[in-house]
């Protein structure tokens, strides 16, 4: 299948200038679109969020994943293949955590070019044709059109592993971070604006109101109020940094 990953949103028509381009090279292959809201011209908070999202896609799904505020600039296209799924997009960090996280990856820089290239929008005119060629075919045409690079040139080496910041705010409300929750104990707790939120398994575990953290369905550590508005309450937005407390200490935010 082919999974999309935007901050294009749905107002307008660029995601269905995307869909027609993969429908019109990949016909038959089912299009996801796993979301559109990712955080606007982030390439980082995104990265952490893509991580996250791909592993519960089979292997042979075709990621066509763009956030891209460098479009038009001399900044990389790319094809990342990592743990058997493919990702196409530019090269702004976007693939960082899949590359450094992968058991096994390998990257092109992708130096094929249609005969049009609109400077505004390569998510229709480059990454799409490329992703519905590897989803049709199952291979990427590096020797025609890609060049190896090292896995690592993927990767952005100052980018932590645990980003301690909200990557997205979904429509309920709730606060999701960059941090996965396996690396965190239960009796932690999760310092926001100076107010110290305990971890939870379930929404009901509180009263209504009540500000909690717990792993979400992703794997990250994610705030909530049960039936509130934890952004609201806390009054934060992507971006916003947060700490973890454990042993009477905070872990310093990155």
């Amino acid at each position: 299948m082919l999974a999309l990953f935007t901050d294009f949103g749905f107002h307008g028509p660029y995601v269905g200038q995307m869909k027609a381009v993969l429908h019109r090279d990949a016909p038959g292959v089912p299009v996801v679109d796993l979301m559109h809201d990712a955080p606007a011209f982030d390439s980082q908070a995104s990265a952490y969020l893509l991580a996250a999202l791909a592993g519960e896609f089979p292997a042979g799904t075709v990621f066509l994943a763009v956030v891209d505020p460098g479009v038009g600039t001399d900044r990389r296209a790319l094809v990342v293949a990592a743990d058997g799924r493919w990702f196409v997009g530019p090269d702004n960090g976007l693939f960082a955590l899949l590359v450094r996280r992968a058991r096994t990856a390998r990257v092109w820089e992708i130096v094929w070019r249609p005969g049009r290239l609109s400077a505004s929008f390569h998510g229709r005119d480059l990454f799409a044709p490329v992703a519905a060629g590897i989803a049709r075919d199952g291979v990427f045409e590096g020797a025609a059109h890609g060049r190896d690079i090292a896995a690592s040139e993927a990767d952005r080496a100052g980018w932590p592993d645990e980003y301690k910041r909200i990557v997205y705010i979904d429509g309920f409300g709730n606060a999701i971070s960059g941090l996965r929750a396996e690396n965190l104990s239960p009796n932690d707790r999760i310092l926001v604006h100076n107010v110290e939120i305990k971890g939870e398994k379930t929404f009901a575990s509180v009263p209504p109101n009540t500000l909690f953290w717990y792993a979400n369905s992703n794997g990250l550590v994610e705030i909530a109020s049960n039936r509130g508005r934890a952004d609201r309450q806390l009054d934060v937005k992507v971006g916003a940094a947060i700490g973890v407390v454990g042993n009477q200490s905070v872990t310093a935010v990155t």
